[in-house]
């Protein structure tokens, strides 16, 4: 590799530790400082990881920084992101990167003006198990995709979260926190969506944080915390999702597709790995490929065992894909297409109508055994 990308970051929360740690697995990127509207944070995170500390305002103006990694919180991706572009950064956005089409439309006017590029995680539909499901469907071993279920269901994020308020507000929520793992990986594997509908509810209008530091503390909820959709794609296919953070237990997988000659049980979209099952008629249970994906590879220890985790796969693959002038998997266009699903799912449980989204995408090419290992550092 002849060149790298300098990476800064915005945002010193909770999510940025992952990104830190996980970045030097890849190729192609170079984390080199850290901002924060709170310095403490930022000089703690750089003195964990061994990179500099920096205001936004000097890590914008940075020779070194390349590409910006937004990690603030969503009601203000658009307003940082901006800020990065114009100052002539490439940049890339937890999820959801904007909260509404025009806002995704303003960056990618933003971008096209100065050359750079816009990327958005989810990334963890580039992981093994998702893969696998996207070579399964494509080499014609489920038939054509017919429809689906997913779900996504918890007590919610106030049990665990040093500070979960953001979740509880515009732009927090299941569909918009959790939704853009489910909704990018169905558009990865089934195309785009052309319809929804849905019903929303919150249940409850105040929360209690059970978590440390804030034990005890209510939270006023402005937002969904619980939503019933049906999408329908572009090849026809209908899937139901189902999110919500008021259900204490429940039994459902996390995706299931059906086609013609074949159902795809897809492990959870918010996770890199797991396992595919390939069930055919009669509940017969079919044999799978030969598959060893590196991003599927478990590398991290969790509470349900070793896992998974590459997170920052989709910012590697977008600064090799600047340095190699080809598409990135995580484009502004695709990640654009989910916000679309997301806030159309919202505003049909707002109205009671049907609602067409006005964005579409082509599907990210797909990231096979190959191109994965290509961008992972080879160890010595």
């Amino acid at each position: 590799m002849t060149k790298v990308l300098g990476v800064g970051i915005i945002g010193c929360g909770n999510i940025s530790a992952a990104y830190l740690k996980l970045a030097p697995l890849f190729e192609g990127i170079e984390m080199r400082a850290c901002a924060d509207i709170n310095p403490a944070a930022a000089k703690a995170r750089a003195d964990e990881f061994g990179v500099r500390a920096e205001t936004v305002e000097g890590l914008l103006a940075a020779p070194d920084i390349d590409m910006i990694v937004n990690l603030t919180v969503p009601a203000v991706h658009y307003q940082v992101s901006a800020q990065a572009l114009d100052a002539g950064k490439h940049v890339y956005s937890e999820k959801p990167f904007v909260l509404s089409v025009e806002e995704g439309r303003d960056l990618a006017e933003r971008a096209a003006r100065k050359g750079l590029r816009v990327g958005s995680a989810p990334d963890t539909f580039l992981g093994g198990a998702h893969q696998l499901a996207r070579s399964l469907i494509e080499t014609g071993a489920v038939g054509r995709i017919t429809g689906g279920t997913c779900h996504v269901l918890s007590p919610g994020m106030e049990h665990w979260h040093p500070n979960p308020d953001f979740f509880f507000k515009p732009g927090g929520g299941p569909i918009l926190d959790l939704g853009p793992y489910y909704i990018s990986n169905l558009v990865q594997l089934i195309g785009p969506v052309v319809r929804v509908t849905a019903m929303t509810s919150i249940p409850s209008l105040e929360r209690k944080i059970t978590s440390e530091p804030r034990n005890g503390e209510m939270i006023t909820v402005e937002t969904p915390t619980t939503a019933h959709a049906i999408l329908e794609f572009e090849n026809g296919a209908l899937v139901t999702l189902g999110a919500s953070w008021d259900v204490k237990a429940h039994g459902h997988r996390p995706m299931e597709l059906y086609g013609t000659d074949a159902s795809l049980i897809v492990p959870d979209p918010n996770f890199f790995g797991g396992t595919v099952e390939l069930i055919g008629p009669g509940g017969v249970a079919m044999d799978l490929p030969e598959w060893d994906h590196p991003l599927g590879v478990p590398n991290q220890e969790h509470k349900q065992g070793m896992m998974a985790n590459y997170r920052t796969a989709g910012l590697a693959d977008m600064a090799l894909a600047i340095i190699e002038d080809r598409p990135h998997r995580c484009s502004l266009e695709f990640a654009l297409h989910v916000v679309d699903v997301m806030t159309a799912i919202l505003h049909s449980g707002e109205t009671g109508t049907f609602i067409r989204p006005a964005t579409g995408c082509t599907q990210p090419a797909p990231l096979g055994i190959e191109e994965a290992a290509a961008l992972l550092k080879q160890k010595d």
